[in-house]
């Protein structure tokens, strides 16, 4: 997993915001958004993503090196076994073993590692746009706006909404500018891209 680019899996929580200003009288006015997706789509976060990919390069480098080395004592006890003492046998099987443990810890302390730090750019960055989104929608007079995003738990089913209800780019945009975070670079061909980080709480709402 560390080899192909580290998966993005982090548990996302963002900050409770202050209470809203009293609903308009008038019928509601309901918006969309899918607020994962929102979050990674910002300038912001996709130079932070860009920022830890390259951060964990060399553990990934590292990582293909110790199995490049399991898989050449792999196929060296395969070719060479049935030639090998009980003695010599054994000590390569346990010197392949122990290499292979130590990998699976490496790898999974790394992951772990990389978890964390993306768990602490989602949240700083999560928070903000929240804020943003809040003001958006109070300035469009929105009454509601429903988080549509299909990897959060337990979330609101959206059987049906028109395509101008969706805020997602518009929130994107409003943030981009706040932030004065330019656009990344094009990526190169074969490059990882971020996904949305699948949270175990959704954003918070005011009432």
């Amino acid at each position: 997993m560390l080899a192909s680019g580290f998966a993005l899996s982090a548990a996302a929580q963002t900050t409770p915001a202050s209470a809203a200003a009293a609903a308009p009288a008038g019928p509601a006015k309901v918006a969309v958004i899918e607020f994962q997706a929102a979050v990674s789509a910002t300038n912001e976060f996709q130079r932070d993503f860009a920022d830890l990919q390259k951060k964990y390069e060399p553990k990934r480098n590292q990582l293909k090196t110790m199995a490049d080395e399991i898989d050449t004592l792999t196929k060296s006890l395969q070719t060479q076994g049935a030639s090998l003492s009980d003695a010599a046998r054994t000590a390569q099987t346990k010197t392949l073993d122990d290499k292979k443990k130590a990998a699976q810890r490496f790898a999974e302390d790394a992951q772990n590692d990389l978890t964390q730090e993306m768990n602490d750019v989602y949240n700083k960055i999560a928070t903000k746009v929240y804020d943003v989104l809040a003001s958006y929608s109070q300035s469009q007079g929105y009454t509601m706006v429903i988080d549509a995003s299909e990897s959060q738990q337990q979330a609101p089913i959206v059987l049906y909404h028109v395509e101008n209800s969706d805020i997602s780019k518009a929130v994107v945009d409003a943030y981009n500018v706040k932030s004065g975070v330019p656009a990344p670079p094009p990526s190169a061909p074969g490059a990882a891209t971020p996904s949305a980080p699948k949270p175990a709480a959704k954003p918070p709402v005011t009432h």
